[in-house]
């Protein structure tokens, strides 16, 4: 089989420049997009790959720092392919002072890497790995910021609908007041028609009351789902919200692991969940879509299409991909997107690699 022991680890930090084309940039976040990536290597020469895309966050140095300290250290030295053993180990090593945060983004990272190293010493993509379900899974457009303004939201949205997307998401609460949110909506499913689901999400901007006034007003305009209306904590304000409206909730992209998520699987009031990868790894999110199967409940995961494909394409549940665009310049290949869905890539792991040199020029 090959030794599958880990040699060394790597971690590297970097920080890239928005493209150019402003279809695809936000810079409203902050001056590049920060990235931690680690690599695994074992004694037989296979490399994992692993990363996290932090957006807005300003902790990627603390991430690197809980990697050297805490995670590396009992990482080396393993067998590769114990994915589950160690997931499990790192878990309880550092539950006292994380059971989520930093701790778990470092856990998500090497477990991101280790899955990509399992999926390549068995020449298999993932999706194979884990049992093959579909290769095509719906994608919506996504990325129509707030900060663009009504217009700005409704240029980018047909943008996605021009490129063969069913489904675009736009934003609001946080930068405008609620009667141009509530225009805002309106505009946007006059300008794309009947035919385009529009998701909404509130990025946690409001409390309970405050969304279900905005969730009346908005079920005349036929939207998909309103996501993260309240804080991630709030999962009181999750039922009531979801009891007084027709309209469709859902949430979990700030959350770690099922633990985390357990209120809302307790209580299956939210029809599709968004766990994200970066808050538990690849091993967490398919625990949650099992969960979530159990309860009736679909998966459409945070973001990162690029690896959410995987778990997608191997699970009955999986609903919708986030798409934004944000690191599809980054990658030497991307999984193909036409007509509106994401085809699942055939290469072994997750079948991701950056492109040469992008890491050393903007390395941290």
């Amino acid at each position: 089989m090959g030794d599958m022991t880990i040699k060394d680890v790597r971690v590297m930090l970097a920080q890239v420049p928005w493209p150019d084309d402003p279809m695809l940039s936000a810079r409203h976040f902050n001056t590049g997009r920060d990235l931690v990536v680690v690599e695994v290597e074992t004694a037989c020469g296979i490399v994992g790959m692993g990363y996290l895309h932090l957006l807005a966050s300003p902790v990627m140095r603390t991430i690197a720092a809980c990697l050297h300290e805490a995670v590396i250290p009992r990482v080396k030295g393993r067998d590769a392919t114990e994915v589950e053993g160690i997931w499990r180990d790192l878990w309880r090593a550092t539950y006292t002072a994380g059971r989520g945060g930093i701790a778990m983004m470092a856990i998500s990272a090497i477990d991101i890497a280790l899955w990509d190293a399992v999926g390549k010493r068995a020449n298999l993509p993932l999706h194979r790995l884990w049992g093959h379900y579909r290769s095509e899974i719906p994608a919506y457009g996504s990325g129509c910021w707030r900060v663009l303004g009504g217009d700005g939201m409704i240029e980018k949205a047909r943008h996605f609908v021009a490129q063969g997307f069913k489904a675009i998401k736009m934003q609001v609460a946080h930068v405008h007041d609620l009667r141009t949110d509530h225009a805002n909506v309106r505009r946007m499913r006059e300008a794309l028609g009947p035919d385009i689901d529009i998701m909404i999400d509130v990025n946690m901007g409001w409390d309970a009351d405050t969304a279900i006034q905005m969730g009346r007003k908005f079920e005349e305009y036929d939207i998909y789902w309103l996501e993260e209306p309240v804080i991630a904590d709030d999962f009181a304000g999750y039922a009531r919200i979801a009891d007084a409206l027709d309209l469709r909730i859902v949430g979990g992209e700030t959350h770690f692991t099922r633990y985390d998520l357990r209120p809302f699987l307790e209580n299956p009031k939210l029809g599709i969940l968004q766990p994200d990868p970066m808050r538990g790894g690849l091993t967490e999110l398919r625990k949650i879509a099992t969960l979530a199967d159990t309860w009736g409940m679909t998966l459409a995961p945070h973001l990162f299409p690029e690896l959410n494909v995987q778990v997608l394409a191997s699970i009955p549940n999986g609903s919708w991909i986030e798409h934004m665009g944000f690191m599809d310049d980054m990658f030497v290949d991307m999984p193909r997107i036409e007509g509106g869905k994401i085809r699942a890539p055939e290469a072994p792991g997750h079948g991701l690699a950056f492109k040469p040199g992008l890491l050393e020029e903007f390395r941290v």
